[in-house]
C-alpha cells in the first residue's frame, strides 16, 4: 500500500473577508476532490484571512501513479490561478 500526503500554501491576495478566502479555499478543495478522488480539506491558517493552508492525501497500489497525481495536484492548483501558490510539500510513504 502507497500513501501519497501534500500540502499547499496559499497566498489570498486582496482578501478582506472571511466569505472571500472560503470561497477560494472551497473551489481548490472542491476542484481536488472531484478531479483525484483525493481526500482534501483546509489544515492550517484558519483564522488568517490571506492565508490558507490545504492539505490532501491519496493512497493507492503503485508509487508512480501516486506520485504522477500528486505532482497533477500541484499544477492543476497552480493552473487555477485563484491564489499565488507560497509553498508546497509531498510525500509518498510505502506500506
Amino acid at each position: 500500500m502507497v500513501v501519497g500526503i501534500g500540502s499547499i500554501c496559499l497566498r489570498i491576495a486582496g482578501n478582506s473577508s472571511l466569505k472571500g478566502k472560503r470561497k477560494i479555499v472551497k473551489a481548490v478543495v472542491g476542484r481536488i476532490r472531484s478531479s483525484f478522488n483525493a481526500s482534501a480539506a483546509e489544515v492550517g491558517d484558519n483564522d488568517v484571512l490571506q492565508r490558507a493552508e490545504i492539505g490532501f492525501a491519496l493512497i493507492g497500489n503503485d508509487r508512480r501513479h501516486i506520485n504522477s497525481k500528486l505532482d497533477k495536484i500541484l499544477n492543476m492548483v497552480s493552473e487555477m490561478c485563484v491564489a499565488e501558490i507560497t509553498d508546497s510539500s509531498a510525500e509518498i510513504i510505502s506500506l
